[in-house]
Order: structure tokens, then C-alpha cells, then sequence
């Protein structure tokens, strides 16, 4: 074989050696990202919970709690993998429409708000731990909205069951206001639970089911970087 041939052949292999490698670690980076971030608490296919009946769960003991912090495909992942809860669900909380729909919802047709509930077993962990939490997926500062979500409809609520809770709330609100984390007050309401009417099912777990558009959508918002600096 001749010089050139010789170092044309080597040229090629080396070229789809490089392309091979660079493919493998495009891969696994991609699939660190997503493990990392999902983390789903499920080990096989993700439940579907719109219409789940939670007359079982009640049985069990687990509580419910609600809390609005903007868009709810953020809001599910945080509490998802937190000890002691056993499901969330997407969903619109705190108005007078009965069963509303997305589009309603979004656009500020409704008085409701986007929410997660989330279910708890009271053994494993507490309210006052929720609500901790609660504090570090969203902007506790921003009374008309979330980021990039703007209106009443994505504003930050906290739903309290009942007069303990409420006492729970204000406690933790008050030493959060004290820290002074954060240069401006924090406006978090604290309202008591009305109702909950989970989102349509493509809504749910949308942080798993498309972690990319969602991953983009937490970073563009803004959401992301506030989180960052100020919870590192």
C-alpha cells in the first residue's frame, strides 16, 4: 500500500473512531441529565393520576396538601422525590369554576390557579417540612406571577387545611421574611384549601414525560437561575 493510500486509510479511521466517540458521550451525557433530573420515584411506567380515585389513599393515612408556585410542570419533580410522599398531581386549585380546563385556566379565563397536590404519609414526614420545601421551587417575592408566567392564574398560593397548618405557614413565612434571603418581602398568601381538579393527564409528570422541552422551559423562564442563586 502506498504512502498516501496508507495515510488516506488512517485519516478515515480515525475520523469514524472520533465520530464514535463523540456520539457515545453525547449519549451519556444526555442520559446523565435526564437521571439526574427526573429521578422518578416509580420504577417502572408512570401512573396516571387524573382520574385517580384517592379514596384508598385517605384509607392508608397519607395527607393532602396544595401549593401554587407558577407553571405546575415545575412543581411536581421537587416533591416527587422528597421522603414521605406518595404521589403529586398537576392540577388548578382555589376557584369557583367547576372542572376547568387548561386553556381556560391559562389564558386568566378562571379564578383558578395552576397547583400540585401532593399526598403524604404523616410517618415519614410533615407539613412544616413541605412547606420548607415549598420555598425553594419558586419566587416567594412575586405576588403576579412566576417568571416567565404572568397573571393571577399562575400566582404563588399556599392552601392550608386548617388551623394548625395556617400557624405552620405563617411561622415559617415570618422566619423566611427575617433571614432576609430575599431583598424584597415575601407575599406569599396563605389561604384555606377550597378545592383541587387535577389537569388533564399529559399534564402530569410532564418533567419526565418530555424532560427536554421541560428542561428548556425551566432554564428560559428563568425559573432556573433564580433557584440557583438564591438556594445554590
Amino acid at each position: 500500500m502506498s504512502a498516501k493510500k496508507t495515510e488516506f486509510f488512517y485519516t478515515i479511521t480515525w475520523i469514524l473512531l472520533l465520530g464514535l466517540i463523540f456520539q457515545a458521550l453525547a449519549q451519556s451525557i444526555s442520559s446523565t441529565m435526564a437521571s439526574s433530573s427526573t429521578q422518578s420515584p416509580w420504577k417502572g411506567q408512570i401512573p396516571l393520576v387524573t382520574d385517580l380515585d384517592t379514596t384508598d389513599l385517605v384509607k392508608k393515612g397519607y395527607q393532602r396538601v396544595v401549593f401554587a408556585g407558577g407553571c405546575f410542570w415545575c412543581m411536581q419533580g421537587p416533591f416527587d422525590v422528597m421522603p414521605g410522599v406518595k404521589l403529586t398531581r398537576a392540577g388548578y386549585a382555589g376557584g369557583s369554576e367547576v372542572n376547568p380546563k387548561y386553556k381556560d385556566v391559562s389564558y386568566g379565563r378562571t379564578s383558578h390557579t395552576e397547583a400540585v397536590e401532593i399526598w403524604y404519609d404523616p410517618k415519614e414526614t410533615n407539613f412544616s417540612q413541605l412547606v420548607e420545601k415549598y420555598w425553594k421551587t419558586m419566587d416567594p417575592t412575586d405576588l403576579g406571577g412566576q417568571f416567565a408566567d404572568r397573571g393571577k392564574q399562575y400566582r404563588p398560593v399556599i392552601f392550608v387545611n386548617n388551623v394548625k397548618e395556617r400557624e405552620i405557614a405563617e411561622k415559617s413565612k415570618a422566619e423566611l421574611q427575617n433571614s432576609r434571603r430575599f431583598s424584597k418581602d415575601i407575599v406569599v398568601p396563605i389561604e384555606e384549601y377550597v378545592n383541587f381538579y387535577p389537569a388533564e393527564e399529559y399534564h402530569q409528570f410532564y418533567y419526565l414525560k418530555n424532560y427536554r422541552h421541560y428542561k428548556r422551559y425551566r432554564v428560559g423562564s428563568g425559573r432556573e437561575g433564580f433557584l440557583n442563586k438564591y438556594w445554590k
